[in-house]
């Protein structure tokens, strides 16, 4: 059973979805025009709330979460709302599970506030620095329009299968809610390189993140390489692996759901199972 609940965290009102019970993971969103914690996590919720307890907010700035007028839109304060999200709403150590940009925000907030995560998965993953792609820059430079929609759609999937007019449509409503995509062309507007910089841990603060963590991405994705981040993350964190899908794009959550949960599951119970055959 999923559960929609709005809580004030550090005074904004803050959208999320809750499920399941055990220990908790938090599941932080992408960045994409259109998105929400449901549209990222909606095939994965149910499968993973069998054994943990969910939580998935909307960031600040995106889906249905208050967007204040005088907000500054920045690493800071995405990173700065999900602590407090965690500190407020989870209070305890979490896993995080984060998407492309959410993977960088999840980096953040372990080299920031170490204390409060336990085990990460970083699901095609930006935080480190090279050149912008024509396919998130595509992303970051949407104008609302249904068909614009669904062509960004097919950018992030491998297989045109996956880019459904219903979900064109879901995210093209989530996309044009009042004040929404003035927010959206805010936070990535030209030069996008900066935008994408500023999202980047230096290899320093990176190699110091000594949680486990793993690397998921899509091989074929053309909207964030898994050669510049995903494997730069696994040369340079201590206690990290890495999981590649061949024929997978953007969304290894959608387009490899059932083993993308596998994968997430296993590595999140791993040691609880081998400490019950070791007793």
């Amino acid at each position: 059973m999923d559960y929609s609940k709005y809580i004030d965290v550090n005074g904004i009102s803050t959208h999320y979805h809750e499920a399941g019970h055990g220990e908790a993971i938090l599941l932080i969103h992408g960045s994409g025009p259109g998105v929400t914690a449901w549209a990222n996590w909606r095939l994965i919720i149910p499968r993973l709330a069998e054994n943990f307890h969910i939580y998935a907010p909307d960031v600040v700035g995106f889906g249905y979460t208050e967007r204040p007028d005088d907000i500054e839109y920045n690493v800071d304060t995405w990173t700065d709302h999900l602590i407090a999200f965690i500190e407020n709403v989870i209070q305890d150590r979490v896993h995080i599970i984060g998407n492309s940009m959410g993977g960088a925000l999840t980096l953040h907030i372990a080299n920031k506030r170490p204390d409060l995560v336990k085990k990460m998965v970083l699901m095609g993953a930006v935080g480190t620095s090279y050149p912008i792609t024509y396919g998130l820059d595509k992303v970051w430079g949407y104008e609302p329009s249904v068909e614009n929609m669904k062509n960004l759609l097919k950018i992030f999937s491998y297989g045109d299968e996956f880019a459904t007019d219903e979900l064109a449509q879901l995210r093209y409503e989530a996309s044009i809610q009042p004040g929404l995509q003035e927010a959206f062309s805010k936070m990535f507007a030209e030069p996008r390189q900066e935008k994408l910089d500023a999202l980047a841990l230096t290899d320093e603060q990176i190699r110091k993140i000594d949680h486990q963590v793993l690397m998921v991405h899509g091989k074929d994705d053309i909207v964030i390489p898994y050669k510049e981040t995903s494997l730069r993350f696994f040369e340079l964190m201590p206690n990290s692996e890495l999981h590649l899908f061949s024929k997978c794009g953007h969304w290894t959550q959608i387009e490899k759901k059932d083993e993308f949960a596998d994968l997430c599951e296993n590595f999140f119970l791993r040691d609880a199972k081998a400490k019950q055959l070791n007793s």
